[in-house]
């Protein structure tokens, strides 16, 4: 039996409303894995406690790029599509930083993995919104 190497790169997604890549790091910036094994990446940000939100995405070769997960701190992290926690578990303990585990790399699993980070914004808060005056 033939054990092949996987690789998995790992970027910093630079995109509008999401934090400029200069102050976003992600470590390791190449990840390599044998197959059947663990494969973790770490996300760390400076622009401070309100920018808590993290996603994680993966762009396979020749397909656009998917979200995989939504994390916050101390919370379960949600999930899109068919993307699982049992595949794609992450750990967030504060608002600055975070970790992604691509679990049991398979030749399916490579690609390209991004790490970005979003600013909170409480638009769904009753509280922050005005009361229109009625007219009579």
């Amino acid at each position: 039996m033939f054990t092949f190497l996987f690789t998995v790169t790992v970027l910093v997604l630079c995109a509008a409303g999401l934090v400029e890549g200069s102050e976003v790091t992600q470590t390791p910036t190449i990840l390599w894995g044998l197959k059947d094994s663990d494969a973790q990446m770490n996300c760390s940000h400076t622009k401070g406690a309100g920018y808590y939100q993290m996603y994680w995405y993966r762009q396979r070769p020749g397909e656009g790029m998917k979200q995989v997960a939504l994390t916050t701190p101390n919370s379960k992290s949600e999930y899109s599509g068919d993307f699982s926690e049992d595949k794609y578990p992450t750990v967030k303990t504060d608002a600055e930083s975070g970790s992604f585990t691509v679990k049991k790399v398979e030749a399916g699993d490579s690609g390209m993995y991004f790490c970005a980070v979003s600013e909170h914004s409480d638009t769904d808060d009753k509280h922050s919104c005005t009361k229109t005056p009625e007219f009579q």
